[in-house]
């Protein structure tokens, strides 16, 4: 039943298995692995419960057969080095502080394997699977709530970490799930308690890079209250749009609607895709702000550059990642460019300066693709104002990068200058010459130098 992603895998849990059995214990495939192979999804990485040995003795025997890596050994997690495999005794868990990482931990080698499913957070991540007898272990229904698309939470115990919450959104999010009216009802009751912001990110990086439909996490955090904890989506739900231009609804459903058309279209790449999808979320944080009548329509003027603040703050709290923060802001500022220009046939020039702007005229087309979409049209209608413009850029030779500039501080010195406060405003009239065409080789742009020089 298990599928494995490969052989290294399958390998792996041969041997932990064997050697379990070899001590006396036994050893299962537990949580998502579980899950994935049910849904007909090879597992990329593996966890192993082992019942009945002693941690001291585990640890011995694993080390006997693997190189094995104890990062995880306060949290009774044994890895093995170089791959995606995790060795762990059962082990019980009781709140002792705040946050994810608030509890107190003691391995139980002869727990059932009924009571240590309790621990886990979802039935569909609380099945077990005995590989050397071919057992399945599902004491509460995960199997049923899979076939049936439900996310509901395992037992009381949900209560003691506030993460889970997140993890549900994401979950949702990749196996387009519902979560039923308790799990709901118990997640609104939770607080964040402080989770740390770099656990929060990592689970938004997940519906980011690998959920289906983003929007199905969206409205968990949603349903289950958690949008209180971020007011700039918050402020989204109910924000009306003229149905003019947005048929769809308000700026909550547009923006939905944005995220399941990014992850249709994403590129494998994950930096990029994280990039892109974060600025498709974030890409209207400003219109909350900006929106009102004007005497007869609904307008929301200047909401790209109002969306900076909003941006800035919703990120920080999630992530200190500088690189990911300016790669993001540029898209969001800039979002309505592509049809902007297009709709102007604009110039070489406005496309240099641009791509100057954004960086990657790339990604900004893919986060213009998925707003353009979020209005309730068909991701196989044409996308006239993206491909003109990724066609310009590649004429110009700047759809991944802005231009590199020709003049640089060593040709000043060169020129005879020395280096000194009067070096940057000449390179940058340099490049604003080169963006608008005025200078196309370094040899130009010594000339023009030359007639800035005093």
């Amino acid at each position: 039943m298990l599928q494995l992603d490969n052989d290294n895998l399958r390998e792996a849990l041969r041997k932990v298995s064997s050697l379990a059995e070899r001590c006396g214990g036994f050893a299962l495939a537990v949580g998502g692995c579980v899950r994935d192979s049910l849904l007909n999804l090879p597992a990329k990485d593996l966890d192993i419960e082992v019942y009945g040995i002693d941690p001291v003795v585990l640890k011995k025997e694993l080390a006997a057969v693997f190189k094995i890596d104890l990062v995880g050994q306060a949290f009774g997690v044994i890895k093995l080095h170089g791959l995606p495999v995790d060795v762990s005794v059962p082990r019980r868990e009781s709140k002792a502080g705040l946050g994810h990482r608030g509890f107190d931990i003691s391995s139980d080698p002869q727990m059932s394997v009924e009571e240590a499913s309790l621990r886990r957070d979802f039935t569909i991540n609380a099945m077990a699977y005995d590989p050397r007898a071919g057992r399945l272990y599902d004491y509460h229904g995960g199997v049923q709530d899979l076939r049936n698309s439900i996310l509901r939470h395992v037992s009381d115990k949900f209560s003691e970490d506030p993460l889970r919450v997140l993890r549900g959104m994401q979950f949702a999010a990749r196996f387009n799930l519902t979560a039923a009216p308790e799990t709901l009802r118990l997640c609104a009751a939770l607080e964040m308690e402080g989770l740390a912001g770099e656990r929060i990110f990592d689970e938004w990086k997940k519906m980011l890079l690998a959920g289906k439909l983003i929007s199905r996490g969206l409205n968990f955090l949603k349903e289950s209250g958690w949008l209180r904890y971020y007011p700039e989506l918050a402020a989204l739900d109910g924000c009306p749009q003229d149905p003019r231009w947005h048929p769809e609804g308000d700026v909550w459903t547009h923006t939905l609607l944005c995220m399941d058309a990014f992850a249709a279209e994403r590129s494998g790449d994950d930096f990029e895709d994280l990039v892109v999808g974060l600025a498709v979320l974030c890409h209207d944080f400003g219109k909350p702000l900006t929106t009102g009548f004007d005497g007869e329509y609904l307008r929301s003027p200047g909401h790209s550059e109002a969306g900076e603040a909003p941006v800035r703050a919703f990120i920080k709290r999630m992530s200190a990642q500088k690189d990911l923060l300016e790669a993001v802001l540029p898209l969001v500022l800039h979002h309505m460019r592509p049809i902007e220009l297009f709709n102007a046939k604009a110039s070489e020039a406005a496309i240099r300066r641009l791509s100057a702007r954004v960086g990657r005229i790339d990604r900004l087309v893919r986060v213009a693709r998925a707003d353009r979409y979020g209005c309730g049209q068909d991701l196989s209608a044409e996308d006239a104002a993206g491909e003109w413009l990724l066609a310009k850029a590649d004429e110009l030779a700047v759809r991944d990068s802005a231009p590199a500039p020709l003049i640089m501080g060593r040709h000043l010195i060169e020129l005879g200058m020395r280096p000194g406060p009067a070096f940057q405003p000449i390179l940058d009239q340099c490049y604003e010459a080169q963006l608008d065409g005025r200078i196309s080789t370094v040899e130009q742009g010594i000339q023009l130098v030359r007639t800035l020089l005093p």
